[in-house]
C-alpha cells in the first residue's frame, strides 16, 4: 500500500551526541547506533513531538579481550568489562552470557530519549530539544530508557518507557502538563512487561492500557483453536494510571492460522473514533535472528476493548528498504517496522514508526483505511 507521505525524517546523522547526556562523562568514544522508535504527541503550538529512542554505543566496546558495556552510576556513566570469551556476539544490539541455565544478557548500547520537534504535518525537523532530553535517573533504568509511547489523556500526558537494569526489565510512567517537561514517576509495571499503551481516553471513571508481559513458557490452547499460544496483547485498567490492575478478560491474541503475527505486542496507544478504539500494533513473522516486523490494525469495542470489532490481516505498513537505502552503510537489521505513535490530521492520521532499529519514518494513513467494509 502506499501513502501520500511515507518518508525518513529523522536518523542517526541528525544526532549531536556533543549535546547528549553521556558527553564527557565516559573516557571512551560513543556513536549513535540508532535514533528509532519515537513516541509522539501533538504539542500545544500544534506541532508534533517525537521522543525518539537514541541508541548509543561504543565505537570500540571489545578492547584487552573484554568487551564492555555503559551503565548509568549514582548520577554517572561507567564502563563494565566482560571477558569476551564469557559472551555470544552474534545479535549486533546485544550480548549473551554463556554461564548460568538462563538467559542472561547485556546491551551494546544504552539507550535515552530525545526530545524532537516536528512541524504541524511531520515532514520536517522544526526544533531538537537537547536540554529536555530523558536519561536514566534510577537504578532501576542503569542500562537504559527505551521506547517511549505518548498518550494524551484529558489535559495531562503520559508517557510510558521500558526501562532496563539487572533489576528487573520494567515499565516506568512519566507524566506532563505541556508534553515538554516531563516528571518521572516510577514503576507501573514490573518485570518484563513491555509495549505498556494506554488508552487516549478513559472508559467510565477508568484509565485504560494495553500491555504484552513476556516470559519463556506459554500454555497450549486446544487442539484446532484458531489462536495460537505466545506472546499477545493484554489489557489492565488503573483509577490513577498508577497503579494497574489486569483485566480479566483477553486482549488480540496471535492467530493459529498464520505466522506472520506469531508474535505481537502494541504499537500506538489507542485513539478513539466513530467505530471504537482505533489501535495499531505489530505483528513478527519468525525469520533468521529478530523476526519480519510488520504494522497490523484493529478496532476494539468503545465500552469494552477486549472485544474486537474489526480487524485486518493485510499489514498496514512493511519495512521499505528504499527508504534506508541512503544510510545503508549504517544498517544492522532488516524487515523491520515498529509503529509507535499516532496523532489525528483531520482527514488522515500522523503514524510515526522505527524503521529497521535505525530512524523515524511518519507515514500519513488516510482514515478511510479503517472504514467499515
Amino acid at each position: 500500500m502506499t501513502y501520500p507521505f511515507d518518508e525518513l525524517v529523522f536518523d542517526p546523522r541528525d544526532v549531536d551526541l556533543s549535546r547528549g547526556p553521556l558527553a564527557g562523562q565516559i573516557d571512551a568514544e560513543t556513536y549513535c547506533l540508532g535514533a528509532f522508535n519515537p513516541g509522539m504527541t501533538r504539542l500545544p503550538n500544534g506541532n508534533l513531538l517525537l521522543m525518539v529512542r537514541v541508541a548509543e554505543a561504543l565505537r570500540q566496546p571489545i578492547v584487552d579481550q573484554h568487551i564492555h558495556a555503559i551503565r548509568w552510576h549514582d548520577g554517572g556513566y561507567v564502563l563494565d568489562p566482560w571477558p569476551i570469551e564469557m559472551v555470544d556476539t552474534a545479535d549486533p544490539r546485544k550480548f549473551m552470557m554463556r554461564t548460568g541455565g538462563w538467559r542472561v544478557m547485556a546491551l551494546t548500547s544504552l539507550s535515552w530519549l530525545l526530545p524532537v520537534e516536528l512541524t504541524a504535518d511531520g515532514r520536517k525537523v522544526a526544533d531538537i530539544h537537547y536540554d529536555r532530553a530523558i536519561a536514566p535517573a534510577a537504578p532501576y533504568q542503569c542500562y537504559g530508557v527505551e521506547d517511549a509511547r505518548i498518550s494524551k489523556v484529558g489535559e495531562r500526558w503520559f508517557m510510558t518507557t521500558c526501562s532496563v537494569s539487572p533489576e528487573r526489565h520494567s515499565t516506568t510512567l512519566y507524566t506532563s502538563d505541556d508534553a515538554l517537561d516531563w516528571r518521572l514517576k516510577g514503576i507501573v509495571l514490573d518485570h518484563q512487561n513491555k509495549d505498556m499503551l494506554i488508552f487516549e481516553g478513559q472508559i467510565g471513571d477508568k484509565y485504560w492500557a494495553q500491555t504484552r508481559p513476556l516470559g519463556d513458557l506459554y500454555f497450549a490452547y486446544p487442539p484446532g483453536s484458531e489462536w495460537r499460544a505466545g506472546p499477545s496483547i493484554n489489557l489492565s485498567t488503573s483509577p490513577d494510571a498508577l497503579h494497574w490492575k489486569p483485566y480479566d478478560k483477553p486482549g488480540i491474541r496471535p492467530h493459529a492460522a498464520t505466522l506472520a503475527t506469531a508474535r505481537m505486542g502494541g504499537g500506538a496507544p489507542p485513539v478513539a473514533t466513530d467505530r471504537g478504539w482505533l489501535t495499531l500494533w505489530h505483528g513478527v513473522e519468525p525469520s533468521e535472528m529478530v523476526g519480519i516486523y510488520r504494522t497490523y490494525w484493529s478496532i476494539l469495542d468503545r465500552d469494552d476493548p477486549s472485544t474486537v470489532i474489526d480487524t485486518s490481516h493485510d499489514p498496514l505498513l512493511e519495512a521499505r528498504p528504499d527508504l534506508t537505502q541512503p544510510i545503508d552503510d549504517l544498517m544492522y537489521l532488516k524487515n523491520v517496522v515498529f509503529t509507535t505513535g499516532i496523532a489525528d490530521a483531520g482527514d488522515h492520521y500522523v503514524v510515526a514508526s522505527g524503521e529497521a532499529d535505525l530512524a523515524c519514518r511518519i507515514t500519513h494513513v488516510p482514515k478511510s483505511v479503517f472504514a467499515a467494509t
